[in-house]
């Protein structure tokens, strides 16, 4: 089994049980098993209207023997169920998935970049992953000095929690 990391993403409507309902849908997937949910985090939204309301972010640390690609399959197929409609880039959005890594795999393609290309520009994403890997060392990543130097400036833990459920 490879270890990955998912991020989540919601700022429309009920903004946790959005973020809830892809975990548990993520749960049902075959192929993966969660380890860990991150603590969300509601942050500023970034390239979009400025009427857009704020985000809760988080991230989980999945165990998968799917590839990469399938994998990422099966998160955009959770965001159509949601009724995730793409539009235009950095619109509002009821959910938003992202394989952000994959042990022992990078790739840079249209279909596929991993590990994420904008990781390091984004403390919402960083902030989870240093729940995960407190050294500011994950697998093939090293984003701990990047954290620093943008710091946790419009990126706030908030008293929600992500439940991961048993199936």
């Amino acid at each position: 089994m490879s270890e990955a990391v998912i991020a989540l993403g919601s700022n429309l409507g009920n903004r946790i049980e959005n973020l809830n309902a892809a975990v548990r849908a993520i749960a049902r997937l075959s192929e993966v098993k969660i380890i860990k949910a991150s603590s969300v985090y509601e942050t500023e939204p970034i390239g979009c209207d400025d009427d857009s309301d704020k985000y809760y972010n988080a991230a989980i640390l999945v165990e998968t023997n799917a590839s990469p690609a399938l994998l990422l399959g099966e998160c955009l197929g959770i965001e159509a169920a949601m009724g995730r409609h793409r539009t235009k880039k950095n619109e509002p959005r009821i959910i938003d998935l992202d394989l952000i890594l994959y042990e022992g795999f990078k790739s840079e393609s249209y279909e596929l970049t991993v590990p994420h290309p904008r990781i390091l520009e984004r403390a919402f994403v960083m902030a989870p992953l240093l729940e995960f890997y407190p050294t500011g060392r994950a697998p093939g990543l090293f984003f701990g000095p990047h954290l620093r130097d943008i710091g946790p400036d419009g990126v706030r833990r908030i008293e929600k929690e992500i439940i991961i459920p048993i199936y």
